[in-house]
């Protein structure tokens, strides 16, 4: 029986130790600035002007163009910040972007719109694992892996510049 119970507990062990958590962490440069380029689809993590890391990313659905209302497809343009972190997203992790500022509020309320909102940095949920590169309502999408890593790096507070 005693035999058992170490065998039992050497498994257990070795079983969670195989067991990744989706939370890692990072010990290096700070994230000084994130920049994301529509056109490339490419997102920069900065530290001052060095690179730090650099992700393939998908869009909204309406890839083209500056986000104006809600329901458009279309991701963002302009300078944001990092606003809030989810790890309980359904898109696996998620990191926040404060769209909509105070422009977009003022430019989706002069045509009589709503500007929308809920936007993020996000991975990829189960069921769009196989979709097409711009599937998201407006969000900016990479890999669940990458997710990790980025959401490892990037701090409430980091400013957000999305080009064209």
């Amino acid at each position: 029986m005693r035999l058992l119970m170490i065998t039992l507990s050497a498994l257990l062990v070795l079983g969670l130790a195989g067991c990744e958590s989706k939370f890692k962490s990072y010990n290096g440069p700070e994230v000084t600035r994130v920049l994301i380029y529509k056109e490339s689809r490419k997102m920069y993590l900065m530290h001052g002007k060095e690179v730090l890391k650099t992700y393939d990313v998908g869009l909204g659905f309406t890839p083209s163009g500056d986000k104006t209302v809600r329901g458009d497809g279309k991701t963002p343009e302009g300078d944001y910040r990092i606003d809030r972190r989810n790890p309980n997203s359904q898109f696996h992790l998620s990191l926040g972007i404060s769209y909509p500022n105070a422009a977009d509020v003022a430019y989706a309320h002069s045509i009589g719109q709503k500007p929308g909102g809920d936007i993020f940095i996000h991975g990829r949920p189960w069921k769009y694992r196989k979709g097409g590169r711009d599937w998201t309502a407006g969000c900016i999408a990479v890999t669940n892996k990458e997710i990790e890593e980025a959401y490892s790096m990037v701090k409430i507070g980091t400013p957000v510049s999305i080009y064209p």
